[in-house]
């Protein structure tokens, strides 16, 4: 239990940082080419290591073929994965990314990792079933107050479509929405299954659908004109093999060994240290003292609901 721990930890940090290299990356690219570039290199990753294997199961033979029987996912986990590919990927990364390049990297922060963990909760109670208690009550009660501060500043105008940076709260409002029935949909599919395969078609998929969208959006010509600027292809491969075959990994090994809420409560740490690495980065912000103190309040109900 305390290696699954460390490694939330890990990934915590590692997810931290990648919010102020996407701030950098979008000087250069728009939202959509980040994340086809950061997919484009995991979906490589993924095909390099699959030859790898695809050699050893040749050396194995038979044994292998025993073994293949019980990997092979049903057709209600392929729509699964297609879905979970739709919500994690392209929905998310296009909806987070549009965020900080609106608002700045730490209020986007703020909002999937402080929001994330009550809404996974809530769609636990539903699909998983897991107790609704007095505590959890008053822990929803102190979210729902942290929550408006944290998404308004405390300042009901913020949301208005007059105001400057209306449409970079929206995206970020969307993504933990997005980000909690993205891990509800993982958490039935990682039951049975390897991580590994399930993270490596989830990124299959995402990567299709986002070339997809790149080429609708008629951005083709300036991502292959920047895949190979030094800048976005090494914070391509940081967001890629650190941020998802390393960070996701870590967050669906967590999810299967830990109860949703226990695993999600964990993100509440990330966003203050974005917000210190936007900081010592010296990066561009749009957020308020009430949004901090609004987060503070959140952490303190997600800590409430999680309390045995």
């Amino acid at each position: 239990m305390l290696i699954i721990y460390a490694l939330l930890i890990v990934m915590i940090i590692i997810w931290s940082f990648s919010f102020v290299l996407v701030d950098i990356a979008l000087e250069f690219v728009p939202p959509m080419s980040i994340a086809l570039t950061r997919f484009l290199i995991v979906s490589m990753v993924f095909i390099i290591v699959d030859l790898y294997f695809f050699i050893n199961r040749k050396r194995q033979g038979d044994k292998y073929n025993k073994k293949k029987e019980n990997l092979r996912y049903t057709r209600k986990e392929w729509i699964y994965l297609i879905i979970a590919s739709f919500c994690g990927i392209l929905l998310f990364f296009i909806a987070q990314y549009s965020a900080i390049e609106l608002i700045g990297p730490s209020l986007p922060a703020l909002f999937v990792c402080l929001l994330s963990p009550v809404v996974i909760t809530i769609l636990a109670l539903i699909f998983f079933k897991e107790k609704l208690t007095k505590v959890k009550i008053l822990g929803f009660a102190i979210a729902t107050i942290g929550g408006f501060l944290l998404v308004t500043g405390g300042d009901l105008r913020t949301l208005t479509p007059t105001t400057p940076n209306f449409l970079g709260y929206i995206y970020a409002l969307m993504t933990p929405m997005i980000w909690a029935i993205y891990s509800i949909i993982t958490k039935r599919i990682i039951r049975n299954k390897s991580n590994f395969k399930t993270l490596k078609y989830i990124a299959y998929f995402g990567t299709i659908q986002l070339f997809i969208i790149v080429i609708l959006n008629n951005e083709l010509l300036i991502f292959t004109q920047n895949f190979f600027n030094i800048y976005v292809f090494l914070i391509g491969i940081y967001l890629g093999i650190g941020c998802y075959i390393i960070g996701y990994f870590i967050w669906q090994k967590s999810q299967k060994e830990l109860k949703s809420s226990k695993g999600a409560s964990f993100l509440y740490v990330e966003p203050f240290l974005t917000l210190l690495f936007s900081i010592l980065l010296n990066r561009t912000e749009t957020i308020l003292l009430w949004n901090i103190v609004g987060g503070v309040i959140v952490l303190v109900a997600v800590l409430i609901i999680n309390y045995k």
